[in-house]
């Protein structure tokens, strides 16, 4: 007993002295961590975790510094230290160890979290897109396709990325240039580069541009006018060599802008005007008419960590006054690296939004006319292999060439951010389905088949053979299309579809309904051959512009049915005097027979007669209990005429 507690007591003074010491570390790597140099941050706090000492606060700072820094296996080991020492912590917490989660694909968990996030705050869109998307994995795999993607040669072993064409070239920030290194991750300071396009469409020959443009701090991200004579491109507030912080001592970022100059050289750098010492401005991309620019910024106004924002580009060069997009496209987490292509589609990466991890690259299709239109936007996960559980950003396409870029730090890459590219896949769908009888479902052969565009004009046309069935190759991805089959003794029907945006076979299978019936005496052509009712205007017996209309199916009725005779009845509402409205029916029936009569149909084999008010169709009488209730439209529906079979080959009907 006594030497147990000689044991206990000299261990304890270990833990002591050893905590003194572990203490001096963890203040210095406190200063580390608050001038965001997270890779010394994380050596010294994960020395002082190793070796037992532990706080709430150690752990934070130490899986912040790993989550910072991207290192995102290590992250979740120690968020979910902290979550085991206290899960009683800022609901951020939660949310980053989900996505830490979900970077070593541990989806089961990360949902979890994610859950329990949502739950913390109830009207973070974070949270509700969750929420809202609990099959987000299902549904990435169903926007994933199949291509390939290239790790490009010019990657170095450091950090690549952001990259535009411009011209024959690929314009992209990476930190192999040497000089002064930044602390956050210990590489040199971004600069800008551009790389050749080879004859086999490679890219090599890779040197730095022009000085007016690089510095010694970080330049990204450019963006051109589409008459190529105007660069706009992402720096450090850096300005006619001065370098200025907020007032938090922080360094911001800003856009800046530079003209081409007649030696073919960037000139005049100059800053946006809604740049500032207190935020930051960073990534734009130009629309393809040059009117707009859209760009990341934590300005205010901002939802979340950075949001994307839109600016007009005015006729004279000048920016307009930046708005946020809102919360169709940001989230309070980061949305970023924005694209738009040359239809208008906004590509650009959050980890707000339920992801794959890291970074997803989404996409709002349509983007420029939606919002144009003020119309709903679909925000869609543009899936694999675009996406990874790590970081993937930096999206860029031209549908032109059908070349496309993005960056990605997922596992495999030569540096930290790696630059991949892939040719944008031809998308071809096939619709093929067979005609049938809807009733017997019977095979129906000789059909025609037609394939029109969104306008109804017609592409291609086929007749069904033996088996039934028709086949249509050929078609775009994501494009509206209508088919429609015609067979006689059949009613036309017609299909309105959209193909989706990965290649896959669509079945759309048709059951034709039968446009013959057997006439009988006494039937209603209204509900037997679906001829709507024939309205007239209040206390008019003229045949209106719309009837007129109506009247001309039930004259090809007459004139395909020849031994065919009808009686054409008309009806009144009940306002007015019930003898007025007796004459006002007859002569609307008359109206009715007499057009007929000029149409062709003999005399004799039409008669007409009107009933007044006598046969309401609804309970729209005019006793004061009733005629204040009903509306115009309710009231209409009794001014009308009814055409009733009263013989059809020899056979009459018994009520006339």
């Amino acid at each position: 007993m006594k030497t147990h507690k000689i044991i206990c007591i000299l261990a304890l003074s270990f833990v002591f002295s050893m905590g003194y010491a572990q203490k001096g570390k963890v203040r210095q790597a406190s200063k580390e961590y608050d001038n965001l140099a997270y890779l010394k941050t994380s050596e010294i706090l994960l020395e002082v975790a190793e070796n037992g000492y532990k706080s709430v606060d150690l752990l934070q700072k130490l899986a912040n510094s790993f989550y910072f820094n991207n290192q995102m296996k290590e992250a979740a080991k120690w968020y979910g230290e902290l979550m085991a020492m206290n899960e009683d912590v800022d609901s951020e917490y939660y949310f980053r160890y989900a996505q830490s989660l979900k970077s070593i694909e541990n989806y089961t968990e990360s949902d979890k979290w994610m859950r329990k996030f949502a739950e913390s705050d109830r009207g973070d869109l974070r949270g509700r897109a969750f929420t809202s998307t609990v099959d987000y994995l299902s549904m990435i795999d169903e926007a994933s396709r199949e291509f390939d993607i290239v790790n490009l040669n010019i990657n170095s072993e450091v950090s690549d990325f952001g990259t535009t064409q411009y011209k024959d070239q690929l314009i992209f920030a990476s930190s192999r240039g040497g000089g002064k290194k930044y602390a956050w991750n210990e590489q040199p300071y971004l600069d800008l580069f551009s790389a050749e396009k080879q004859e086999d469409g490679t890219y090599g020959n890779v040197e730095k541009l022009d000085s007016d443009i690089n510095t010694k701090f970080h330049e990204s991200t450019v963006a051109f006018t589409p008459d190529d004579n105007v660069i706009y491109f992402t720096r450090n507030n850096y300005y006619n060599k001065k370098y200025k912080n907020s007032e938090d001592g922080t360094n911001r970022l800003k856009v800046f802008r530079a003209t081409l100059d007649e030696d073919g050289d960037w000139d005049d750098v100059e800053p946006v005007h809604f740049n500032s010492d207190e935020y930051s401005v960073a990534h734009p991309t130009i629309n393809v008419e040059g009117t707009k620019m859209y760009f990341a910024s934590d300005m205010p106004g901002t939802l979340g960590k950075s949001d994307i924002f839109e600016v007009d580009i005015n006729e004279d060069g000048t920016l307009g006054e930046p708005v946020n997009l809102g919360p169709s496209v940001n989230t309070e987490g980061h949305e970023t690296f924005p694209f738009i292509n040359s239809e208008g589609d906004l590509y650009f990466s959050s980890n707000g939004f339920s992801g794959l991890g890291g970074l997803d690259v989404f996409v709002i299709r349509d983007f420029k006319n939606k919002r144009e239109l003020n119309q709903p936007m679909a925000l869609e996960n543009v899936g694999r292999p675009i996406n990874s559980p790590m970081d993937d950003f930096g999206y860029y396409e031209n549908i032109g060439t059908k070349e496309g870029f993005f960056t990605s730090n997922r596992d495999g890459g030569k540096g930290d951010d790696d630059i991949y590219s892939f040719i944008i896949p031809d998308c071809e769908q096939v619709v093929e389905g067979v005609v049938k009888d809807q009733d017997t479902q019977e095979l129906l052969p000789g059909a025609k088949v037609t394939l029109l565009d969104a306008d109804g004009n017609p592409l291609s046309q086929q007749v069904v053979g033996a088996d039934a069935s028709y086949k249509f190759e050929e078609l775009e991805c994501e494009k509206e299309y209508l088919i429609r089959v015609e067979l006689d003794q059949f009613a036309t029907d017609e299909k309105r579809f959209t193909t989706p945006k990965k290649k896959q076979d669509l079945v759309i299978e048709f059951d034709l309904e039968r446009d013959e019936v057997v006439l009988e005496p006494c039937a209603d052509l209204a509900k037997i051959l679906d001829i709507p009712i024939i309205y007239f205007d209040f206390d008019k017996s003229n045949i209106r512009r719309d009837a007129e209309v109506e009247l001309q199916k039930v004259l090809a009725v007459l004139n395909k049915y020849p031994t065919m005779t009808i009686d054409v009845r008309s009806h009144t509402d009940c306002r007015g005097p019930a003898a007025y409205n007796e004459k006002l029916s007859n002569r609307r029936a008359q109206s009715t027979r007499q057009y007929l009569i000029d149409k062709g149909v003999s005399a004799e084999r039409l008669t007409a007669k009107g009933f007044g008010e006598s046969r309401l169709v609804n309970d729209c009488g005019c006793e004061p209990s009733n005629e204040s209730s009903c509306s115009e439209e309710e009231h209409q529906l009794n001014r009308r005429s009814e055409f009733i079979v009263t013989s059809i080959n020899g056979e009459k009907c018994p009520e006339n």
